[in-house]
């Protein structure tokens, strides 16, 4: 006798996964200037590295074709990623205890979120707010008074 299989066929991906998400909301919009600075021999800039190889992905790029990247490897500094916006504000993120993922997170939460929302998008949410209202307005289908259902009889 065999035991039927319930569930998930696949495991979750774990933080590939998450990273593939945060990539995925990744936009260079307001970003003029990115610049990375990392020893390439210290063990604390393995995470600013793999940063910059997600961050230079031909997808990504495509967000915003002026944004510069510059990268310069330094002996003996910490790893630092400095964000020059259009606003002319600067973000520095000091890297060197960070994960490819947390510094993902920050730059989602800090400078994609500047973004203004697109006015598409805004229409298509607003109309199906509107189509939501109509169904919940729109009148039921009432009961007859005495009627059976299930064997015993309801009033209205």
């Amino acid at each position: 006798m065999s035991i039927s299989f319930s569930g998930a066929i696949k495991r979750p991906g774990g933080i590939t996964s998450l990273i593939v998400k945060q990539l995925r909301r990744v936009n260079l919009m307001p970003v003029n200037k990115i610049d990375i600075r990392f020893d390439p021999f210290d063990r604390q800039s393995k995470q600013t590295r793999d940063f910059l190889f997600y961050i230079s992905a031909p997808k990504i790029r495509a967000t915003n074709p002026q944004c510069s990247l510059k990268t310069d490897v330094c002996d003996r500094s910490e790893p630092i990623i400095t964000f020059n916006l259009q606003s002319g504000e600067k973000v520095v993120l000091k890297t060197a205890l960070l994960t490819s993922l947390n510094i993902l997170q920050l730059y989602n939460k800090h400078i994609t979120s500047l973004i203004p929302p697109d006015p598409a998008e805004l229409e298509a949410k607003q109309a199906l707010l509107e189509e939501r209202k109509k169904k919940k307005t729109r009148p039921h289908h009432k009961q007859k008074l005495y009627k059976k259902h299930r064997g015993v009889y309801h009033l209205l």
